[in-house]
């Protein structure tokens, strides 16, 4: 009825551990990369009659 600690048991898990992480950072990171070229693609662009600076605009 009461669980017993293996360090066997936990050493040979660590592989398993490793890919879950492994996993979760290469998720996060296409994540970014997607997201950076959508903003790269799809941003607003400033145009060339528009001042960028609102002190500009007097």
């Amino acid at each position: 009825m009461f669980a017993s600690f293996e360090p066997m048991h936990f050493l040979d898990n660590l592989k398993y551990m490793g890919l879950g992480m492994l996993g979760i950072f290469a998720v996060i990171g296409t994540i970014v990369v997607l997201t950076l070229i959508l903003n790269a693609v799809t941003g607003q662009k400033p145009q060339a009659d528009q001042p960028d600076d609102p002190q500009d605009r007097r």
